[in-house]
């Protein structure tokens, strides 16, 4: 395990998050594609199911896949603390859900996107603290721009779970037979 539980459960949800804006359109555009998203990664508190709270949760994308792409300790930084700041966050350690310790840093009724981006916000804390910066990646896949964490004990994941892996090994295989 790279990091603690919550926090890979914190990075993986980001990734996703930022994938449901990608090459393909917009998966997240309706209260019911919001539930969609949460029933496969779930978050506890307060929820308001509108419009508004989609478009909070919408909003935070762009923000997660400027930190996530950048590269930059500084940049990472800087914009989990935005994030943090923002939200005035106060980390807690807590129990819940068959959850044992983990922190969270905003209350159960703040609004799911500032929940949201506060416990992307920790998590990237934790990749830049490890000195981990190249465990977050864009997908190596043709024309994809999907975000990927890489969790694997050798840095080897490059790409999205959306079969561009498969492609590309196709393709070189093809390649391959083609060229003899």
């Amino acid at each position: 395990m790279v990091f603690a539980r919550d926090a890979e459960e914190a990075l993986m949800t980001a990734a996703a998050l930022v994938n449901t804006l990608g090459e393909d359109g917009d998966t997240l555009v309706t209260e019911s594609d919001l539930d969609d998203f949460l029933a496969r990664w779930p978050f506890t508190g307060s929820r308001t199911h509108d419009a508004a709270e989609v478009a909070a949760v919408r909003a935070l994308r762009p923000v997660l896949r400027r930190l996530w792409t950048s590269g930059d300790a500084d940049v990472v930084a800087a914009g989990a603390n935005a994030l943090l700041a923002e939200a005035r966050a106060l980390p807690q350690l807590v129990r819940h859900d068959g959850w044992d310790w983990h922190l969270h840093a905003t209350a159960p009724d703040a609004p799911l996107a500032t929940r949201m981006g506060v416990e992307a916000a920790m998590a990237l804390a934790d990749v830049v603290r490890g000195g981990e910066l190249d465990r977050l990646r864009v997908c190596a896949g043709e024309d994809c721009q999907d975000v990927v964490i890489d969790l694997s004990r050798n840095r080897s994941r490059r790409y999205c779970d959306s079969g561009c892996g498969n492609r590309a090994n196709v393709a070189a295989y093809r390649a391959r037979r083609a060229a003899s």
